[in-house]
């Protein structure tokens, strides 16, 4: 079932509209498939890169991130960060750190996320940011937009449709990769 009407779907459409964004929408059918798909981006993915993920409580967000995590080969589990704000995740070997940000208790605009010295991580490192719009943007023109759904009012159904939008150059040849290493 394609999710309608939800918070995500309507800020990624505003953001499929942008010039020059460039969008790939997926089904996604399970959890396991959810961390496959980070495992699958972080193939793509390189020190510098921002990536915002948009989705309800629920949605996905850290199971994508596990893949991610799982995919750059970074030490430690990827847990949510809702308490601590910020996770670093140093790599096993010569990849990219991951800092996984959860910036749902955050308040608006750059100003707090300053303080976690994003800018300072984001050339070595590989910038996860849950909860991240209107708050991030200003880190990167470049940026891999992430919106998780799944249908309205539909908490059971592990069904999502995950749509990827690419924000400028870095991004432009996003619709030529395979993005569904489960089939």
């Amino acid at each position: 079932m394609e999710p309608q009407n939800s918070p995500a779907a309507a800020e990624a459409t505003a953001y499929e509209n942008a010039p020059g964004a460039v969008t790939v929408k997926l089904a996604v059918d399970s959890p396991e498939q959810m961390r496959a798909l980070g495992r699958r981006l972080a193939a793509a993915l390189r020190p510098g890169d921002l990536v915002m993920l948009t989705g309800e409580l629920g949605a996905g967000k850290t199971t994508l991130t596990r893949g991610l995590g799982e995919g750059l080969g970074v030490r430690g589990a990827v847990t949510s960060p809702t308490f601590v704000i910020a996770r670093v995740h140093p790599p096993l070997s010569d990849g990219p750190a991951l800092v996984h940000v959860d910036a749902y208790r955050l308040g608006g605009g750059l100003d707090e996320m300053e303080d976690l010295d994003l800018d300072v991580s984001l050339p070595e490192s590989v910038v996860v940011v849950e909860w991240g719009d209107g708050k991030v943007e200003e880190l990167s023109d470049d940026r891999l937009q992430v919106f998780i759904d799944r249908a309205v009012g539909d908490t059971d159904d592990e069904r999502r449709t995950v749509t990827l939008v690419g924000v400028g150059p870095r991004w432009a040849g996003l619709r030529n990769e395979s993005w569904t290493p489960w089939g």
